[in-house]
């Protein structure tokens, strides 16, 4: 069993950055693929971010050079720093992780999940 705890939401004005974290217990996260998925009320779960144990790391277009992904695995922890944030961002951010290496835009393909974090871009 994999236990994933998210911390780091808040809220900013448009412009701003945030980092979240994500982080594992229960057992090592080394070889599992990790990803960021994002719900806006009243909206479904959508992908935002996911990360291979090694590897090319893919995003959401919305996200595609303001977002960056990191793990590190000597401390089973997963980051995602956001930068330019904008009112559109505004969400309940979730961590995920799967059962294996391969990274997936697939919600249903995640096995595992946080409480999810919210964050608040104010225009």
């Amino acid at each position: 069993q994999v236990h994933l705890v998210e911390s780091g939401g808040g809220l900013v004005q448009a412009g701003a950055s945030l980092r979240l974290s994500c982080a594992a217990s229960g057992r090592t996260f080394g070889t599992n693929a990790m990803g960021w998925f994002r719900q806006a009320p009243g909206k479904e779960r959508s992908f935002v971010a996911a990360i291979p144990y090694s590897g090319v790391t893919i995003y959401a277009d919305s996200v595609k050079g303001r977002f960056t992904l990191s793990r590190d695995n000597a401390k089973n922890t997963m980051y995602l720093q956001m930068n330019s944030l904008k009112p559109e961002d505004t969400a309940i951010y979730y961590c995920a992780a799967r059962e294996g290496w391969g990274t997936s835009t697939d919600r249903f393909s995640y096995k595992y999940w946080g409480q999810g974090t919210q964050v608040t871009v104010s225009s």
